[in-house]
């Protein structure tokens, strides 16, 4: 018997020495051994002269019984419950003899029939729980098991629940979510929520940015037009492309973000027209003693809130007389001290933008330089008049 000391039993039949699970056998007492049934059969003395031999007694050897037919045939000891099998174990019947065994999922050990811990020998590819005779698999999540009941497929989510509110990327055991462009994860790494790109930087956009559904888009004041493919506004100039409400008399001045109607330059006495843009007092007119020679019309813009200090302006004499020197000033429009004359030459000053200016304005400013020679006794002044028109944005 497997795993158990064979246990020698020695029977003494009618003269036969039998050894269970052996194919040898002798005969004793004066048996013969019938080699071609296997039995042990009583010597048949000489017949005596005239009379026919007496027939000889079969007996059969161990493990087997006489049938009515006179054949030793085997007795099925696990049937008729003559085997000295364990009660755990099982009796498997054999030719001559039986076997005790045990079932599937245990093995024999001295005598006794222990269970196999089949998780201890990896049976499963993941998950095993032992139970008497036998085990179950199973599988973490993400996993189903296969046909053979021992390994494990991954699920595919994606295909079969799609639990993503946008897009599934199917990973060993689990899945992810992702979103798209312009959205993000929330915390329960399902669902996705509109990205408010417009909140995350002041200059995402050069004016206004608004948000929409997973994207944002830019765009521009009146006067302005968004450029292709950039977040910028570009400037248009009205008086160029005739977009404009001035009339015939009037001159179109462009500026930023719009534009300026500005009607004719009228000089008012005594000063005289010289051109669209330059009144003259003469000097002969008793009235124009202390009052500018010249007064020049001058027009720029800016864009508002322009870095300081920042150079707008330049004025330079036109002549220079021998003997004479040259100062230069801000005569009036400077009330909240935005400007200041700087003087970058002898006959030349510049004009300086000293505090930031926001708009939309309008400033007018008189800019004088004033003409000194003492070889002659002179003392005389001329007039830039600049008007500076503040845009609305920076830009």
């Amino acid at each position: 018997m497997t795993g158990l000391k064979r246990i020698l039993t020695i029977f003494m039949v009618a003269g036969c020495l039998i050894s269970r699970g052996k194919s040898q056998q002798q005969c004793s007492n004066g048996f013969e051994l019938d080699r071609a049934s296997g039995q042990c059969l009583a010597p048949v003395p000489a017949p005596a002269p005239g009379f026919p031999a007496a027939p000889r007694t079969a007996i059969c050897r161990f493990g087997y019984q006489m049938s009515e037919g006179n054949q030793c045939v085997d007795i099925d000891e696990c049937a008729t419950e003559s085997h000295q099998c364990n009660p755990t174990q099982i009796c498997i019947n054999t030719e001559g003899g039986y076997t005790c065994s045990c079932t599937e999922g245990y093995w024999l050990l001295e005598g006794q029939c222990i269970d196999i811990d089949e998780c201890r020998y990896g049976y499963c590819q993941q998950l095993c729980a032992n139970v008497p005779g036998s085990y179950s698999c199973t599988c973490n999540p993400g996993f189903i098991l296969n046909e053979d009941g021992r390994s494990c497929q991954d699920v595919n989510e994606c295909t079969t629940d799609n639990p993503c509110v946008q897009n599934c990327i199917n990973t060993y055991g689990s899945f992810l979510c992702r979103c798209d462009p312009g959205y993000e994860l929330e915390t329960d790494g399902i669902s996705c929520t509109d990205m408010d790109e417009c909140s995350f930087s002041e200059f995402l956009c050069q004016h206004e940015c608004a948000n929409q559904p997973g994207s944002f888009y830019c765009f521009c004041p009146p006067g302005y037009v968004l450029l292709d493919d950039t977040r910028s506004c570009q400037e248009i100039n009205e008086c160029e492309i005739g977009n404009h409400t001035c009339t015939l008399q009037q001159t179109c001045f462009n500026i930023q973000g719009g534009f300026k109607c500005l009607d004719p330059i009228r000089c008012e006495e005594p000063y005289l027209q010289i051109s669209d843009h330059h009144c003259m007092c003469p000097a002969e007119n008793p009235a124009c003693r202390d009052q500018p020679f010249n007064i020049i019309y001058r027009d720029m813009d800016i864009v508002s809130g322009r870095s300081i200090p920042t150079d707008i302006f330049q004025m330079q004499a036109t002549t220079r007389y021998p003997g004479a020197y040259y100062i230069f000033q801000i005569k009036s429009g400077n009330e909240g001290r935005e400007f200041y004359m700087r003087q970058t030459g002898p006959i030349s000053a510049t004009l300086v933008m000293t505090r930031p200016v926001k708009g939309p304005r309008d400033i007018q400013l008189d800019l004088e330089m004033i003409t000194v020679n003492t070889v002659i006794n002179f003392r005389g002044s001329s007039v830039i008049r600049l008007r500076i028109y503040v845009s609305q944005y920076p830009f």
